[in-house]
């Protein structure tokens, strides 16, 4: 019988260099993990113990890659004093904010770092934390990026108009925000140390959509450069990035920011596999980027077809890895056998020739 690695196997021969059976699939699902085991989206974000269960449940289902993670796009609003409302209807998806913690000037003035061990989110977090240290798997801190989370403090609309009308106070979100990340990360270490940790974000505000790159690089790109160097300096081995959206006209800076050895950069359908090779393909193992709208709404046929040529696209052209996931989370209504034409399509095309 053919020998195949193990899940762990797979992962660690991925991130240290050596040679793999096949490309791996990390889907990047939480909700839809939720949905596939008979969970509320309320409980599956209220709940670390269902949150993570439901995750170890559907990859043993389905036989994908990657580790459990919770995690959500708001974080950052609650842990500063936001009102937030978890998701409840089958239209709501995530967490969302209510009300925000600045709507004024002098709601930023105001604004201090909260306390790490006991703001918003955070303590479902640790619990998670320690379901994943308890079973063995890599331990996700939530970094984030300064300026997504700055964001999520105020809201996007006011963000951006206060770029270009408030420019000092924008500065002052962003420093706060990366205070709190910097002090979160040293939670975590202080908590599990740091060998097995890995620095997990996302960076959906810095996208083109919404900033500029001469904004992203006086507002976006100091102050996700120094979290990068500062948390990699304290002995964290790997950042997890997603580049959410599109990120075309930042890809020229973002190489200026270390992503550990390797990182894994995660992009969006906005940005071309060969591209994103290009930019982060000798520092980082590159994953990516199925459409998430044709995963929920395509055909069968199109979603494999889509992850084939990915497969095909990159398991040979990216020096430090290609993995094989989705362009952002895949939706919670995804139909399971749609979930499922994205393994097949692993099994089919993304065998090496190498023996392992």
């Amino acid at each position: 019988m053919e020998h195949r690695m193990t899940i762990a196997d797979r992962i660690c021969a991925l991130m240290s260099g050596q040679s793999i059976d096949r490309v791996p699939f990390f889907p990047f699902t939480l909700g839809f993990c939720a949905q596939n085991v008979g969970y509320s989206l309320e409980s599956f974000y209220n709940d670390p113990e269902k949150c993570f269960w439901a995750q170890v449940w559907t990859q043993e289902q389905y036989g994908y890659d990657g580790f459990p993670q919770y995690r959500y796009a708001y974080f950052g609003a609650w842990e500063f004093g936001a009102h937030i409302e978890f998701p409840h209807s089958e239209y709501e998806q995530a967490p969302k904010v209510i009300r925000y913690p600045v709507n004024s000037q002098d709601d930023v003035k105001r604004l201090e770092v909260p306390d790490v061990k006991s703001a918003g989110a955070i303590p479902l977090y640790m619990q998670f934390s320690k379901l994943q240290e308890k079973f063995g798997l890599p331990i996700t801190v939530p970094s984030g990026s300064p300026v997504s989370r700055a964001a999520n403090i105020c809201g996007v609309e006011r963000f951006c108009r206060w770029i270009i009308e408030r420019p000092k106070l924008v500065h002052r979100l962003v420093r706060l925000a990366t205070d709190f990340i910097l002090d979160l990360v040293k939670y975590w270490i202080d908590t599990f140390g740091q060998d097995r940790l890995v620095a997990v974000d996302g960076t959906h505000m810095e996208a083109n959509n919404l900033l500029s790159p001469k904004h992203f690089k006086e507002f976006g790109l100091p102050y996700l450069k120094e979290v990068h160097e500062k948390v990699l300096a304290m002995g964290v081995r790997y950042f997890y990035t997603h580049f959410c959206g599109d990120h075309n006209l930042n890809l020229p800076l973002l190489t200026q920011i270390p992503m550990g050895n390797p990182g894994l950069a995660s992009i969006s359908p906005e940005v071309d596999l060969t591209t994103a090779i290009q930019y982060f393909g000798n520092t980082c193992v590159v994953a990516g980027n199925i459409e998430p709208q044709i995963i929920q709404f395509g055909t069968p046929e199109q979603i494999y077809e889509l992850c084939k040529q990915a497969i095909l696209k990159a398991k040979y052209t990216a020096p430090r890895g290609y993995v094989l996931m989705a362009g952002c989370e895949v939706p919670v209504m995804t139909p399971p056998y749609n979930f499922y034409m994205m393994k097949k399509a692993i099994e089919d095309f993304g065998g090496y020739n190498e023996k392992v």
